[in-house]
């Protein structure tokens, strides 16, 4: 295992700039001869092991966890003076405290150049690679197309008073009155509460399975992601955004002491790369890069980078608390 870089060697390395950048960095991760990456899930197994083809002379440990469980084992991790985490792939929401504990090095990658720049944090503390949107999903069986509600206004007819269901997932919940406030504002959301909406407490995923049983006729916050995989292998369900939608992201970061961050930085570069946006396409989630396969299908979608907002820890309590206060009452 590398050792702790210092703040200012990281960091030169994360800017480096010059046409020698490439050379450099695979100099500098051969002796560094691998790196350890925190996450959440086994999606990023194929852009490991497509990573590892690319560069096999590099090895890249995986340590597994919550959103929660890593924010806390990194922040434990830097109080002690432990510097062993080089670089992380998790929501900009489960970054955030990260950030603000001063754990995470701004970070540039020639790749940057072909992402939205509302994918890209304002410092440039990570950038998002793999990103699902929450809309309007329901039954084609029980709700022809024709009749289905295509915009958030929709919603407020008559006809789907007491037909629809969300996820009570605090995050799903909380994203989509987010969402609704910055759109469209409290009233509307609570007019939108009166339309007897049943909260299951369970995730989006859940939610939609429950649909394709027939259970759950129409819901406002399920992911794309879900509804495709599932029509995928002839489910009865459809999707549409109904106007801006929120993202639910994961981004990569870089620890400020990384042990390699020449390492660091060329998976960095490789997630971010049009091969690795097309690995992330292939398991099913968008991406923010132009030019990306999953791009072009979702160029009709307005996308709200909500996480990457200044104030975001905020504004999510203050959802979070309407959230409860309109469609949790009683």
């Amino acid at each position: 295992m590398a050792t702790a870089q210092s703040s200012n060697a990281v960091e030169a390395i994360a800017n480096h700039s010059g046409t020698d950048r490439q050379a450099m960095l695979e100099a500098g991760a051969r002796r560094e001869r691998g790196l350890l990456l925190y996450t959440t899930g086994t999606q990023i197994e194929p852009l490991i092991r497509g990573f590892e083809r690319k560069y096999p002379f590099l090895r890249v440990t995986v340590q597994r966890g919550t959103q929660t469980d890593i924010a806390r084992r990194a922040l434990q991790e830097y109080r002690v003076g432990l510097r062993k985490i080089d670089m992380f792939e998790l929501s900009s929401q489960g970054l955030i405290l990260i950030r603000d504990a001063n754990i995470l090095q701004p970070f540039r990658s020639p790749e940057a150049a072909s992402f939205d720049a509302a994918a890209i944090e304002p410092a440039r503390h990570w950038v998002v690679v793999r990103e699902s949107y929450t809309g309007i999903a329901f039954n084609t069986n029980a709700i022809p197309q024709v009749r289905a509600p295509k915009s958030y206004d929709d919603l407020l007819a008559p006809e789907w008073r007491g037909r629809m269901a969300m996820s009570g997932s605090t995050s799903t919940a909380s994203n989509f009155v987010g969402t609704l406030m910055l759109t469209h504002g409290e009233d509307f959301v609570r007019r939108l509460g009166r339309q007897d909406i049943r909260v299951y407490p369970m995730t989006s995923r859940a939610l939609a399975n429950l649909m394709i049983a027939g259970e759950v006729v129409l819901s406002p916050t399920i992911y794309n992601s879900h509804v495709e995989v599932s029509v995928a292998q002839g489910a009865p369900l459809a999707w549409t955004a109904p106007g801006p939608v929120p993202v639910t992201d994961t981004a990569v970061a870089l620890a400020r002491a990384a042990p390699s961050p020449h390492a660091a930085m060329l998976v960095i570069d490789y997630f971010m790369s049009q091969e690795g946006q097309a690995l992330y396409g292939q398991l099913g989630y968008g991406s923010a890069r132009r030019g990306a396969a999953r791009q072009a299908g979702n160029n009709s979608v307005q996308k709200l980078y909500i996480g990457n907002r200044p104030d975001f820890l905020r504004e999510f309590a203050e959802w979070s608390k309407l959230y409860r206060d309109v469609f949790l009452r009683g």
